[in-house]
């Protein structure tokens, strides 16, 4: 029996809850923003932290969830995605302002658990609770899990891609489409993750000593490489997805 809870009801998942074995790639884990909720999610946003563990291993996570309520005078699904809900999420903490709107960040499953359904019923879990909280609308600068698989292909044309029965190709766009989300646009700079090229190397294992584009296994569009500055850039494209609660 699968049990969701959030971390502030259940507080002694916080030490443990980035320990969980995933299949990130190690360069994601360094977009200098991340720090705006990570650093402090579990003293700030518990109530905003699901996760899950069940029977057969109680108290050991299988799964996590992420959410931030923000508050945006713009739109609320801007081109810079994943960035700009941490961005705006952080101000509105910082100022007092009240959030009317939210935004998934991440659902992440224990690696050895990927592909045993846990994925819809996270979903179903993060829909539920931002409902509960009072939000019309939960949103989600959506990474689809297919497309490090084409990194040249451009996003706009990947993320509306469906199949024969008109859900989308992508795995993972499915999930949230079934569960009642729509796909709305892409954000074309939803994550941007800088490094020398020193830094680069040791999170990829590749030598990143020419100029140019570099396909990096697990990246959804290539890096950009400049030797000449000893720096590199990777810029990832999400999809926007909006689940309207009521």
């Amino acid at each position: 029996m699968l049990r969701i809870t959030t971390l502030a009801e259940r507080p002694e998942f916080g030490p443990g809850l980035w320990d969980m074995e995933t299949g990130w790639e190690e360069f994601v884990l360094h977009d200098p923003l991340a720090d705006l909720f990570y650093s402090v999610a579990v003293t700030a946003y518990p109530e905003y932290v699901l996760v899950a563990d069940d029977d057969r291993e109680p108290g050991r996570l299988v799964a996590r969830g992420c959410m931030i309520p923000y508050r945006t005078d713009g739109d609320p699904m801007p081109d810079d995605g994943w960035d700009g809900v941490l961005r705006a999420g952080w101000l509105t903490r910082e100022t007092g302002a009240e959030a009317d709107r939210i935004s998934a960040l991440e659902i992440t499953v224990r690696k050895d658990l990927l592909g045993t359904g846990l994925s819809p019923l996270m979903v179903a879990a993060m829909r539920e609770h931002a409902a509960r909280r009072g939000f019309a609308e939960l949103v989600a600068p959506v990474r689809p899990n297919r497309k490090h698989l084409e990194p040249r292909t451009p996003m706009a044309e990947y993320a509306f891609r469906t199949r024969e029965d008109g859900l989308p190709y992508d795995a993972w766009l499915r999930v949230h489409v079934r569960a009642g989300g729509t796909i709305v646009k892409v954000a074309p700079r939803s994550m941007v993750v800088p490094g020398t090229l020193a830094e680069w190397r040791a999170w990829t294992g590749l030598p990143f000593d020419e100029p140019g584009p570099v396909e990096v296994p697990g990246a959804l569009t290539p890096v950009h490489c400049a030797v000449e500055h000893d720096h590199a850039v990777y810029v990832e494209p999400n999809v926007w997805v909006s689940h309207r609660l009521r």
